[in-house]
C-alpha cells in the first residue's frame, strides 16, 4: 500500500508470528552498483536492485551525469555506463534523504573538473558534511557547504587530486567509500586507515570490477589514475536482501515464544551481521542456510528465526560501526527482554536521519517503557507491560517507523505511528509484509 506524506498507520498487535517472505535489495549495495555501472564501459543490468526513493534518486542523479538507464517490468534494472566520461549537470542533482548517495557521489566527482551543486531534503540538509569536506580538500577538491553548521547544499569543484593517507576520526563506511571513489582518479595511491572495521561494500565491489585496491587490516588503498577517466567494464550485478530491512522482522519473530519466520535471500557480508550476534546473545534462535554464490560476490543465505524469551545485554564498542542503522529495532527488542539493555558508543546516532537516541527514547516512554538517555546512547530495563493505546512520531526517520511498528506488534492495544511516509526512503514493500505476517495496518 502506498503512503503519502504525514500519513499515520495505526498498527495491531498479533496473537501468533509465522511465514515465509522476502526483503528488498540492499540499499548500500544498490547505491554502490548504480554509480560504478554509471562509469562503466559496457551495459550493465542489476536484478534485486532497490527501488526506493533514495536508490531512485541516485540513479536519477547518473542519469543527469550522462548514463541511460531503464527498469523493466519486473524490477531489473538496465544500465548504459558513460565509459568514465561523466558529463555536467544541467541543474542540480537531487539526492532526497540519502546520505550514502550524497556522500558517496561527492567523493566520485571530486575527480572531474566540473562544479557539481547537490541538494536534498530537509532532513539531509541538516546532517554533517565536514566529515567527507575534509579528506577531499585535502587530496585537492573544493567543496562548499552552503547550508548552516556544515551541511547540504553543497558544490564541489573536482580534478587535479592528489593521494592521500587519511586515519579516519570515526569508522564510518560512508567517509571510507567517499575518499576511495575520490582515490580513482587521485595522483598516487589513496589510504584509508579505519579505527574500527565499517561496511566494506565498496572494496568488493572495487575488488569485483578488477579495480586496484588492497585491504590489509584497517588500511584500505586505492592506486590513482592520476587523472585519466577510470573505466571499468560493465557487468551484470545480483543485490542480496538488506539485512538492515530483515531485521524488523526478524526482531518481529526473536522476541516472541512460538513464532518461526523464514527470511529468504539475505545478504550475509560479515561486516553486516553484527545484529544476529547481539541477538543471540539475547537468546535468539536464529538459523542460517548460506546459499551458493559466484566467488567475490556478497554472501546470501536464509534466515529461519524462532521465537524465544531473549534476555538484555550490553551493546558497544567496535560492534556498533556494523549495527548503527539496527540500534533502533534493538531498542525495542530491549523493551521486550528481561533485565536491562545498555546501548553505548553509538553518538553517531544523533547526526542520523533523526537524533535517533532522543526520538526513540521519548517514543519508548510514551509506550511505558523505563529508559533512560545517555550522551552516546540508553539505558533500556525490561520486560515492559506496553501500553499501546496512543501515539508515537517517527520525526520523519524511516528506521523510527518501522521500529515502533515493530513494537506494535508485542503490545495489547493498536498503537498509531504518525508521519510514515518516510519508510518509502528504504523499504517500499514494507507495510506488505508486515500484513503478510499476520498484522492488521489502517491508514
Amino acid at each position: 500500500m502506498s503512503t503519502v506524506p504525514g500519513q499515520s498507520a495505526v498498527v495491531h498487535p498479533v496473537d501468533t508470528l509465522r511465514g515465509t517472505l522476502r526483503v528488498p535489495g540492499d540499499k548500500s549495495i544498490s547505491h554502490r552498483v548504480a554509480m560504478m555501472s554509471a562509469l562503466a564501459s559496457g551495459t550493465s543490468v542489476i536484478d534485486g536492485f532497490l527501488l526506493s526513493e533514495d536508490c531512485l534518486n541516485t540513479l536519477g542523479a547518473m542519469e543527469a551525469l550522462g548514463a541511460r538507464t531503464s527498469i523493466s517490468r519486473e524490477g531489473r534494472i538496465t544500465v548504459r555506463g558513460t565509459a568514465g566520461n561523466l558529463m555536467q549537470p544541467a541543474g542540480t542533482l537531487d539526492m532526497g534523504n540519502s546520505g550514502t548517495g550524497i556522500r558517496l557521489l561527492t567523493g566520485l566527482l571530486a575527480g572531474y573538473p566540473m562544479a557539481v551543486q547537490m541538494t536534498g531534503d530537509a532532513s539531509l540538509c541538516s546532517r554533517p558534511m565536514k566529515r567527507i569536506q575534509k579528506p577531499l580538500q585535502m587530496m585537492g577538491a573544493e567543496v562548499d557547504l552552503l547550508g548552516p553548521d556544515g551541511c547540504a547544499p553543497m558544490i564541489v569543484k573536482g580534478g587535479h587530486l592528489k593521494a592521500i593517507e587519511y586515519a579516519m576520526p570515526m569508522a564510518s563506511a560512508q567517509v571510507k567509500s567517499c575518499v576511495l571513489l575520490a582515490g580513482l582518479m587521485a595522483d598516487g595511491t589513496t589510504t584509508v586507515i579505519e579505527p574500527a572495521p565499517s561496511r566494506d561494500h565498496t572494496e568488493r565491489i572495487f575488488q569485483a570490477l578488477g579495480l586496484p585496491i588492497h585491504v590489509d587490516g584497517p588500511r584500505v588503498s586505492i592506486e590513482g589514475s592520476g587523472g585519466a577517466p577510470v573505466v571499468p567494464v560493465a557487468r551484470d550485478w545480483v543485490v542480496p536482501g538488506d539485512i538492515s530491512s530483515a531485521a524488523f522482522f526478524i526482531a518481529a519473530a526473536a522476541g516472541r515464544e512460538g513464532a518461526e519466520l523464514v527470511i529468504e535471500g539475505v545478504g550475509l557480508n560479515p561486516r553486516r551481521t553484527a545484529l544476529l550476534d547481539v541477538l543471540r546473545r539475547m537468546g535468539a534462535h536464529i538459523e542460517i542456510t548460506p546459499r551458493s554464490v559466484p566467488e567475490g560476490e556478497e554472501p546470501i543465505g536464509d534466515l529461519r528465526i524462532t521465537g524465544a524469551r531473549l534476555q538484555g545485554t550490553e551493546i558497544g564498542g567496535e560492534e556498533i560501526p556494523s549495527l548503527i542503522d539496527e540500534i533502533p529495532i534493538l531498542s525495542v527488542m530491549g523493551a521486550v527482554a528481561e533485565g536491562k539493555t545498555v546501548v553505548r558508543d553509538a553518538a553517531e546516532l544523533r547526526v542520523k536521519e533523526s537524533d535517533r537516541i532522543s526520538v526513540m527514547v521519548e517514543n519508548l516512554r510514551r509506550v511505558g517503557v523505563t529508559v533512560e538517555e545517555q550522551e552516546d546512547g540508553m539505558i533500556i530495563h525490561g520486560p515492559t507491560a506496553l501500553k499501546t493505546e496512543t501515539r508515537v512520531n517517527s520525526y520523519g526517520d524511516h528506521r523510527v517507523a518501522m521500529a515502533m511498528s515493530i513494537l506494535a506488534l508485542y503490545g495489547d492495544k493498536p498503537l498509531c505511528v504518525n508521519n510514515v511516509a518516510c519508510v518509502a526512503t528504504s523499504y517500499p514493500t514494507f507495510w506488505e509484509n508486515l500484513r503478510s505476517t499476520g498484522a492488521d495496518v489502517e491508514w
